[in-house]
């Protein structure tokens, strides 16, 4: 079974997010990057299925060079390889050309599964699996928080309002999990030292087989027209009682008006 993982470098979200006002995009310093928590999940999930029924796990991350740190924590975990897609034509690409570019790299592979995270910590738009398994003609499962195997099923049980439902589908197939599909391992020192030696494949655009004009700004449909601080008001009232428990019918009608009693 071989199984492509989608992860991301994004900015340490324990860390203030900073936005460029010129560009309008996240600054992304190296330094202060890590592989998306939220794409351990489906390292882990991927790993569990090989270590059921054999195979390897190729992770798959669009982004700058040193998005290769990503990559290697990914592998450390016990990832096989790892491919890389970089290019500077690629800076600014919106969900559908980061899908696209996805997709020309992980299509050569012909995987039997595609995890992916239900969305990315940075942007939180959750479109670009859906892109994904159209680009690469996949049917797919979201939202699962518990996934098994047998034979070409693939069987995903996912929380619905009242109940789980159960889904199943032939493979290959796309997958997103959420958090709790299983507690993610934290690499150990000989993974670490492993994942140094095993293969990045660096792609960019032309390697990919697209055109410039298909990624990056030139290829994105959206645009960021501007982006502004939120500003928190809190507001409150100070209910005074001069002893004769005045206070407490206004609190009580105070409650009443906004129907909490």
């Amino acid at each position: 079974m071989k199984i492509c993982v989608t992860v991301k470098q994004v900015p340490d979200p324990n860390l203030p997010l900073q936005v460029d006002p010129d560009t309008h995009r996240l600054v992304r310093n190296p330094e202060q990057s890590i592989l998306d928590p939220a794409d351990e999940y489906g390292i882990e999930t991927a790993l569990r299925l090989v270590e059921q029924h054999g195979g390897e796990v190729v992770v798959v991350s669009m982004g700058p060079l040193a998005a290769a740190d990503a990559l290697r924590r990914g592998m450390a975990m016990g990832a096989d390889r790892a491919i890389l897609i970089t290019d500077d034509a690629l800076a600014g690409s919106d969900a559908p050309t980061t899908a696209r570019a996805l997709a020309a790299a992980i299509r050569p592979e012909q995987p039997d599964l595609v995890i992916c995270a239900v969305e990315a910590t940075d942007a939180y738009t959750g479109m670009v699996p859906g892109m994904l398994a159209e680009l690469l003609d996949l049917p797919q499962l979201t939202f699962a928080r518990q996934v098994s195997v047998e034979g070409q099923t693939i069987t995903v049980h996912r929380d619905v309002e009242g109940g789980t439902q159960v889904l199943q589908t032939s493979l290959p197939a796309l997958l997103t999990v959420t958090a709790s599909i299983g507690e993610p391992r934290y690499p150990s020192f000989k993974g670490v030292m492993a994942a140094k030696r095993k293969p990045v494949d660096e792609r960019d655009v032309a390697a990919l087989g697209l055109a410039p004009s298909e990624v990056g700004p030139a290829g994105a449909k959206e645009r960021v027209r501007a982006v502004e601080l939120v500003r928190e008001e809190k507001q409150g009232k100070i209910v005074s009682d001069d002893g004769s428990g005045s206070s407490v019918d206004e609190i009580v009608a105070f409650l009443e008006r906004i129907q909490v009693v």
